[in-house]
């Protein structure tokens, strides 16, 4: 393996502002989302990617890759909210071994009501804070670290 590239005070201090602010963003999110829709942040992620697919609807193996989910996980979320009735799994027709989720009508009224309260708070604790040449580095940045990360073997 060679030396150990340790981080730098300023590489060091980018690391710790990206861990604690993503985790403390994901959390307000999700609590703004859980007191006035009763939806869950990665509930609602769920909701969002399949209501954006033309069809409504997604392979499961796909839908965990843009979660950046595993497959195990995605399932176990999916099978809770398809009780809720929010979601439904279906055969996929052209592979017999795939599995589609598609969202509900229950789950589009949900995803419109909860959109407005998920757009403002992602506005308010993220968007409205940076300059759009900040929004533009940080698209750019993370799309690179998703595109790298997306590519390693599982």
């Amino acid at each position: 393996m060679g030396e150990v590239r340790w981080l730098t005070e300023r590489e060091a201090a980018a690391w710790r502002a990206y861990i604690v602010a993503t985790v403390k963003l994901r959390h307000r999110l999700h609590r703004e989302l859980s007191e006035a829709h009763d939806v869950s942040l990665t509930d609602y992620e769920v909701l969002v990617c399949l209501d954006a697919q033309e069809d409504k609807r997604m392979r499961m193996t796909e839908l965990a890759t843009m979660l950046g989910s595993t497959k195990s996980r995605l399932s176990h979320q999916v099978g809770r909210m398809e009780s809720d009735g929010h979601v439904r799994r279906v055969p996929d027709p052209e592979d017999k071994r795939g599995v589609i989720a598609e969202i509900t009508p229950a789950g589009r009224a949900l995803l419109e009501k909860a959109a407005p309260t998920h757009v403002e708070g992602v506005r308010e604790h993220l968007i409205d804070l940076l300059t759009p040449e900040e929004q533009v580095v940080i698209g750019q940045a993370f799309t690179r670290v998703f595109e790298h990360l997306n590519h390693l073997p599982e």
